[in-house]
């Protein structure tokens, strides 16, 4: 028998000799010496991922055509034409695309805009940062827009419903609620295990910065008030006076489609949240029957000299004559749209809205990237990624990402808006032409682009509201920066490239986890914690202090286990001693594949004992020939794909112990 040190010996030298044949001596029963050669030593450590498999590494987008030395005249000249019209199809796809997430946005308000503007009237609960950080989401998720939650919380502080310092945590919550759209984009694209990966990785990454920032820098804000003191000494130092308004350059293009579609009173929602009864009866969707009334003197008839005025009558046979003063109604339309002077709820239209919008998004989206596909190959590939991804010659590299950060906020300030720019690049993550790591300061550029809009915004203010809105736009500004200075310049604490990687990781391997985050970051988490701060701050503190100090420890014995495992006890080196279910995401994906499974059409999956391997699972019989594909290779995962999915998942779902589940 070995002893301990032994063993450690031996695996320490088998770790030494990875990657190489070994070869281990055996006795046989008649004496002689039989050989066994393995073809490879494995580690202990099951995390280990070849760098041939890597998830994150960007696909090799190959030209399967002739190449162009090859064509004749005729055929160039085809290639030429057809590249021209790909792209213009290109250009349409995109402008349908924005034009639906606009649609998307305003189908939002009008399903959940007044509940929005309600939810500002409770003045006691924004007093609460917490609670103000949460109202900011869920206000930004259910309008699908922070320029619009943004205005409101201005317009409150303009007309001093609202304190400044008050409105700041609601400004981060609107930061937070903005990122929801991309991760919706991103959901759409299932598809292939590998996109799905890259792309709810790219998505995810601003979701992570946001909501890191905000728990960084709201407690700072709390104790120092630096956001509020910083905004108010930079107004005080520059005479700042009322310019002219911010520029609409994207809605110039777009909204001669999207106006004939929908126009909405959006003023409707601020006069709600600034406490107006009459507001709560009127419709969002604008009316766009105006009219206008005019008093002339006109010869009327009347039935007998009694009605007649005193200056002037007449007889006309049986009946009299007389001129009094008539009101002539004129009846004008200052808009033209699809549901004007519609009998139709606001929720009515806002669902019809959502389907469509949401059909147009699908489409949109599917075409997109096919085109994407079939334009980047070859050549054009080559530059593109080139020029997105490349950095600078040394020793300038480290210029790169700043420049993507000018060239985010650029974008941004010319969409006038975080949540197209961002969800148009989601795409283009997916497929591999933008790398995470370069996504990730494009997303921060695009914090900042956004807010420029909202400051230039603020300087249409009138002068008596000028200086409280320009500092509610400054504080977002700034807020920015703030994470910006936090989570960037130093690389290991880019954090959340790491945080969205294992997610995209895990999502890849759960599909249906991108639904369940979507409902928990955006819905399930921030209604949760509105409750307990409507029932007071001792509560809130009652509960969420104790969460939040076990989320705490369970992600430093995480990290123990990962990096300084001989640091912990024996039994807390792994989660294994915790039931299945506390540790692994496993449990819950076998009850909803069940589920799924049985429904009528769905792919079957044969039993493990009808394989000759029972050590590997089964390949899947389809039971209908209709079954969609997709859903086969959900199901259909044969070893390799199970054995990769779980380390490319690092353990994440089971403490980040590397255990396979």
């Amino acid at each position: 028998m070995k002893s301990s040190q032994d063993h450690g010996d031996s695996n320490g030298k088998a770790n030494e000799n990875f990657g190489e044949p070994s070869t281990s001596s055996t006795s046989a029963g008649n004496g002689s010496i039989v050989r066994n050669t393995s073809e490879l030593n494995l580690p202990e450590n099951e995390n280990w991922l070849p760098e041939e498999v890597d998830p994150w590494a960007l696909p090799e987008l190959k030209d399967t055509g002739k190449k162009w030395k090859e064509l004749n005249g005729k055929e160039r000249v085809l290639r030429v034409l057809i590249n021209i019209s790909k792209f213009l199809i290109l250009l349409g796809l995109l402008y349908l695309f924005i034009c639906s997430l606009s649609i998307l946005s305003d189908a939002f308000k009008l399903l959940g805009g007044k509940t929005a503007g309600n939810i500002f009237t409770n003045n006691s609960l924004l007093s609460n940062p917490v609670a103000g950080v949460v109202i900011g989401i869920l206000v930004t998720v259910l309008v699908q827009s922070s320029s619009t939650s943004t205005s409101i919380v201005v317009s409150m502080v303009s007309a001093g419903l609202l304190k400044v310092n008050i409105a700041i945590p609601i400004i981060m919550g609107s930061n937070v609620g903005t990122s929801v759209t991309n991760t919706i984009v991103a959901l759409l694209q299932a598809g292939d295990r590998n996109v799905y990966r890259r792309a709810f990785a790219g998505a995810t990454v601003h979701d992570w910065f946001n909501w890191l920032s905000v728990l960084v820098l709201l407690p700072i804000e709390v104790a120092s008030g630096y956001l509020y003191r910083l905004t108010k000494a930079l107004l005080d130092a520059f005479h700042i006076k009322s310019g002219e308004e911010a520029p609409d350059l994207l809605k110039v293009i777009t909204n001669p489609l999207t106006k004939k579609i929908i126009q909405l009173d959006k003023k409707v929602i601020e006069e709600i949240a600034k406490g107006t009864l009459t507001a709560q009866n009127k419709s969002l969707i604008k009316d766009c029957v105006k009219s206008s009334s005019v008093t002339v003197l006109k010869n009327v008839t009347v039935m007998n000299e009694t009605l007649c005025s005193i200056f002037s009558c007449w007889e006309q046979g049986s009946n009299f004559s007389t001129e009094n003063n008539v009101t002539i109604t004129h009846v004008t339309s200052e808009c033209d749209h699809l549901f004007k002077s519609t009998n139709l709820s606001d929720t009515a239209v806002g669902i019809i809205l959502l389907v469509l919008s949401l059909l147009i998004l699908c489409l949109c989206l599917i075409f997109i990237v096919k085109v994407l596909h079939s334009l980047l190959r070859g050549q054009i590939a080559v530059v593109i990624k080139k020029v997105i991804n490349t950095d600078f010659p040394f020793p300038f590299g480290w210029l790169s990402g700043y420049l993507a950060i000018v060239v985010g906020a650029g974008m941004t300030f010319l969409v006038q808006s975080s949540s197209i720019f961002t969800s148009a690049i989601t795409p283009l993550i997916g497929i591999g032409v933008i790398s995470i790591e370069r996504a990730y300061p494009l997303t921060l550029g695009s914090n900042i682009g956004t807010t420029t809009t909202a400051v230039l915004a603020s300087l249409a203010s009138s002068g008596d509201k000028l200086m409280q809105s320009l500092q509610i736009a400054l504080c977002h500004l700034f807020f920015n920066i703030s994470g910006i200075i936090i989570f960037y310049p130093i690389p290991f604490m880019r954090v959340p490239i790491k945080l969205a990687k294992m997610l995209g990781n895990l999502t890849a391997k759960y599909r249906w986890f991108a639904v369940l985050y979507l409902l928990i970051a955006f819905f399930l988490l921030p209604g949760v914690v509105l409750g307990l701060s409507v029932a007071g701050w001792k509560v809130l503190l009652g509960v969420g202090l104790p969460l939040l100090l076990l989320i705490i420890i369970v992600v430093i014995i995480n990290i123990l286990q990962s990096r300084r495992p001989r640091w912990l006890p024996q039994k807390l080196r792994t989660w294994n001693f915790l039931p299945l279910w506390m540790h692994s995401l496993k449990p819950l994906d076998n009850l909803i594949m069940a589920v799924w499974r049985n429904r009528p059409g769905f792919c079957k999956r044969k039993s493990k004992n009808d394989d000759v391997n029972a050590e590997k699972p089964s390949k899947t019989t389809s039971g209908n020939t209709n079954c969609s594909q997709d859903i086969a290779e959900y199901s259909n995962q044969t070893f390799d794909d199970v054995k990769n999915s779980d380390r490319l998942s690092h353990g994440m779902d089971h403490g980040l112990n590397g255990t396979w589940l």
